[in-house]
């Protein structure tokens, strides 16, 4: 055997334990990721005994909760300045949201066209609210995520503690 040989020889044991070691570490970040994804889920609001929504803050500081619109889930961003629970067009369009009336949504970012509709029901868990406006069109996430605004949250008192918020019905 020559030199050649057996640096030849000696590669091809290091090579195949490059394999192993890749595959490894994906499943590795493959498992972190899962993990993240369950952990970052938002929690779902609590009804207390008396009748209070407790919605819990998430890690990045805002108050989000699964919830139905018109019987579709939806994830809701906590947004007490919104006039309006809001939802994107392919959200309304899933959830049956149709007509309204043709509006401009003034927000922070410009003049926005949408419609608002009228009659909607929206439940998070089992407290729901029949009748409430909807602004369609006006929405910058994913098509299952809505804002919970004032056409909602005007059903309650809101209080704010560190690590949750309290709606305790009026």
């Amino acid at each position: 055997m020559g030199p050649q040989d057996r640096d030849g020889d000696a590669a091809a044991p290091r090579q195949m334990g490059l394999i192993p070691l890749i595959v490894f570490w994906c499943v590795v970040m493959g498992l972190l990721y899962a993990g993240m994804s369950v952990y970052l889920q938002p929690k779902k609001a609590q009804v207390l005994a008396n009748g209070d929504l407790i919605i819990p803050r998430a890690l990045d500081g805002h108050f989000y909760t699964p919830g139905r619109i018109q019987g579709v889930e939806v994830t809701f961003l906590v947004d007490t300045g919104a006039s309006l629970v809001t939802v994107s067009e392919a959200f309304a369009r899933k959830a049956g949201l149709t007509g309204g009336t043709p509006t401009t949504f003034r927000t922070a970012n410009g003049d926005r066209a949408g419609r608002v509709v009228e009659g909607a029901s929206l439940s998070i868990g089992p407290v729901e609210a029949r009748n409430i406006k909807m602004g369609v069109g006006l929405h910058g996430g994913e098509d299952d995520e809505a804002l919970l605004g004032q056409s909602f949250l005007s059903k309650f008192d809101i209080t704010l503690h560190k690590d949750h918020m309290v709606l305790q019905p009026r």
